[in-house]
């Protein structure tokens, strides 16, 4: 038995289990009795960071794409400012009107070899506006009329100045003796048995707008369909339009 009793007392697996002791304790008399100390528990100290603002450098490809972007809306600005200027500045054909017509005559006659010869005589007073913002020198007004897209006769007046953004009224008389009438004068008659003749009238104006020292040509018509009474020797109707 004591061999069996060595014999164990040799055998690690028979060996008793040792733990782990605690710490000591301390007790410090307090009121009669003992305060014993916690036991000190482990503590991670961990650093704090401090959150500071990186200042952001501009890298280099984009500070290229701000010189850019900043370049291009400086040309889109101009493009904007100069097309705007161009548009105000840019010269337009003076605006032509008729703002009256007046008959004053009316005559057709025949002959003994079946000719038909026209007397016209009519007062007419041109507006002409000058929509630019510079001065407009108008040389001649020519006032045209024709009968079935055939014209018969011609007449000018004299020109005139239009200051800018202005408005002239010039006074013509249209006038033809003896025109006669060939291609269409069975037209003519049969117009005139029905008391209404149709003529056509193109009023022209022409000019030099003053750019900046430089004369610019401008142009401005004005066609109408004028329906004459033959019997009252008035006009019956007007139709205009600017061309």
């Amino acid at each position: 038995m004591a061999k069996a009793g060595a014999a164990g007392a040799d055998d690690p697996t028979q060996a008793p289990l040792l733990l782990p002791q605690p710490p000591p304790s301390y007790g410090v008399p307090v009121g009669g009795g003992y305060y014993q100390e916690p036991p000190v528990q482990p503590y991670l100290l961990i650093p704090v960071l401090s959150r500071r603002r990186r200042s952001r450098g501009c890298r280099p490809a984009c500070c290229e794409s701000l010189v850019s972007s900043s370049s291009l809306l400086a040309l889109l600005s101009a493009a904007v400012i100069l097309g705007s200027a161009a548009f105000f500045l840019w010269p337009s054909d003076p605006d032509v009107r008729l703002s009256r017509l007046g008959l004053r005559r009316i005559h057709i006659s025949t002959d003994k070899h079946g000719g038909v010869s026209l007397d016209f005589d009519m007062d007419l007073k041109v507006r002409v506006r000058n929509p630019d913002f510079f001065s407009l020198d108008y040389d001649e007004i020519r006032v045209a009329i024709g009968y079935r897209g055939r014209r018969l006769g011609t007449v000018t007046a004299d020109g005139g100045h239009v200051r800018a953004r202005g408005i002239s009224f010039v006074d013509a008389r249209l006038r033809l003796d003896g025109i006669r009438v060939l291609q269409d004068a069975f037209y003519l008659i049969e117009d005139l048995s029905r008391g209404k003749i149709p003529f056509d009238t193109m009023t022209v104006v022409e000019g030099q707008l003053h750019l900046f020292g430089i004369d610019i040509p401008l142009e401005g018509r004005i066609s109408c369909s004028v329906d004459v009474d033959a019997a009252t020797q008035t006009i019956a109707s007007q139709t205009c339009y600017p061309e």
